[in-house]
């Protein structure tokens, strides 16, 4: 068996350096399919983005009282919605509503952290919501920040409304999933669909990033 890898070691090595390569080639061309993918979904949505004070429990449950404070305030106004364009007007026309709505909630907890919010471009990492996994990459979001800010995030998706239908968080209905549907392309939607087999494959990725970086 020596023998042998000593005879055919550059044979070997060749072969070797053929599947590296290879692999790096691959790994490229689907981290190039994957940013655009998601260039093009970051084109079609709305996010919504709420970070609190800090990671203490008290924080991070006032963060979730404010989400559902802005929830109820916008769930009837984002009824009608029908485009993204729509949404986000509607949007940044109720940013002081929504701050002060923040604010009540903060004030009535006992806390006196000051509220930003605006809509601008937030840098997401891979993120789950429901059963729906979204690219890493930048996205317009309605961002909300409560005092520091320096607290862990919680997100889901405006537009298409996935947030706001009914009084349940974290569980994707049928009626969003279909708003989401509408929305995306197929290809996106399948995308987005099968968090397990993305997160698996984001991490395949990562690792080639890793060898060949």
């Amino acid at each position: 068996m020596k023998v042998f890898f000593r005879k055919y070691q550059n044979v070997l090595e060749t072969v070797f350096l053929l599947i590296l390569l290879a692999g790096g080639f691959i790994w490229k061309y689907a981290e190039y399919k994957m940013q655009l993918t998601q260039q093009e979904i970051s084109e079609k949505i709305l996010r919504f983005h709420v970070r609190a004070n800090s990671d203490s429990s008290e924080d991070q449950t006032l963060k979730l009282k404010v989400r559902d404070a802005i929830g109820v305030h916008m769930q009837d106004e984002l009824a009608g919605v029908t485009n993204l364009d729509e949404c986000t007007a509607l949007v940044e026309n109720r940013l002081s509503e929504i701050i002060q709505t923040a604010e009540q909630v903060i004030a009535q907890e006992g806390y006196d952290y000051p509220v930003t919010a605006e809509v601008k471009t937030v840098e997401f990492p891979v993120k789950t919501y429901g059963s729906y996994t979204f690219p890493a990459g930048d996205y317009q979001a309605l961002n909300v920040v409560i005092g520091e800010g320096k607290g862990q995030n919680w997100w889901c998706v405006m537009y298409p409304n996935m947030c706001f239908h009914g009084a349940v968080y974290e569980v994707v209905d049928e009626e969003a999933e279909q708003s989401l549907r509408q929305v995306l392309s197929e290809d996106e939607y399948d995308a987005v669909l099968k968090s397990r087999r993305y997160q698996v494959r984001f991490k395949y990725l990562d690792f080639l990033n890793r060898l060949f970086g």
